[in-house]
């Protein structure tokens, strides 16, 4: 199936935007495309996600979001120390106006997939995109993703998404397109019963990935709130936060729409964080409102989770979630034996 693949051709601050709630991580967010066949094979989706690049790459969304996004990774290589001749220098040779020369690329290939010489080796992990198959929606995030996998130069090999309403045919043409497909739900390895604050709960956690000592872009629109919060506590070390980059929905939103004493006692580890946050919304358009809409770029400066209080750390209580009302959570779940696990790599 890959080698049948087409190449892949690559073609100011401003005041916090009050939109609409966004729409909700999995049912919701994947409603149904009028135009799709639930019956459609890999070559069909396929033809749907280049048709959705098309019109990316050519919106003004893109150049703006990835102005955004390369502005927040070089300050993050700057405290990552990045020797000359890493990616750094590949994000300062972007041309956001210019197609590559896709006659060198040979057919079949994966962009991305050839090193370049001295780059920073990053990862990329995704969650929540939803049932891009049949919504345009979760269609156009994992567009966005594999754009933003070829112009920072990140293998598709090195991103691991997971979400458990993929379908059988979604994890296939994931599969096809180079990125690896995660089999379960991510808990923390460490965890046991005597680490919970009530032992007697069922397994809440989904999205517990540690950066493992790697610089790490977590791409997640539109997931539950939870999830963030668990991503936090599985990294809560000024080291391992200092590693992470996630592209999500925005942390400032959350603190605008939450009452303090809810953010708190619910979500503690984002409370927790937001005085040692760099936050940069993506643009808004009219074209991609209902796509991107309240979505940052968060990156945590050393200096300021160094200034945080040292009581702030010593807080590694498991969030618990038994009196949220909204909860968008998933309780771990096994997926299909075809899908691959991340301790594989």
């Amino acid at each position: 199936m890959a080698a049948a693949l087409e190449p892949w051709q690559t073609a100011a601050p401003r005041r916090r935007r009050r939109s609409a709630p966004r729409p909700s991580r999995g049912r919701e967010a994947a409603a149904p495309d009028p135009e799709a066949d639930p019956e459609a094979d890999c070559g069909v989706v396929l033809l749907r996600i280049r048709e959705a690049r098309k019109d990316l790459l050519l919106s003004d969304f893109w150049s703006l979001a990835l102005e955004t996004i390369n502005s927040c990774l070089t300050k993050h290589l700057e405290q990552l120390k990045a020797p000359e001749g890493t990616l750094a220098e590949a994000l300062r040779n972007l041309h956001l106006d210019s197609l590559p020369d896709t006659s060198a690329v040979t057919p079949g290939s994966t962009p991305g997939e050839t090193p370049v010489p001295g780059t920073c080796r990053w990862k990329c992990v995704c969650y929540g995109i939803g049932n891009f198959a049949t919504c345009v929606t979760a269609r156009h995030q994992l567009t966005f993703l594999l754009l933003f996998l070829e112009k920072c130069r990140i293998p598709r090999r090195h991103c691991w998404v997971y979400d458990p309403l993929f379908s059988q045919l979604e994890i296939a043409v994931l599969n096809s397109l180079g990125v690896t497909v995660l089999s379960e739900n991510e808990l923390r390895e460490d965890r046991s019963c005597s680490h919970r604050s009530s032992p007697c709960l069922p397994a809440p956690q989904e999205g517990c990935r540690s950066v493992g000592g790697e610089p790490t872009v977590f791409y997640m629109p539109h997931c539950g709130t939870a999830l963030y919060n668990n991503l936090l506590w599985s990294n809560w070390s000024v080291d391992a936060l200092a590693k992470m980059l996630i592209i999500g929905n925005s942390f400032r939103g959350l603190e605008e729409r939450l009452l303090a004493r809810i953010l708190q006692k619910n979500y503690p580890y984002i409370a927790k964080i937001l005085k040692a946050l760099e936050e940069l919304e993506l643009p808004e358009t009219s074209q991609y409102a209902d796509v991107f809409n309240d979505t940052s770029v968060h990156w945590f400066p050393v200096q300021k989770l160094q200034q945080l209080p040292t009581d702030t750390w010593a807080f590694r209580e498991e969030p618990d979630y038994q009196d949220c009302e909204d909860l968008e959570i998933i309780r771990n779940q096994t997926r299909d034996p075809s899908a691959t696990d991340w301790n594989s790599r």
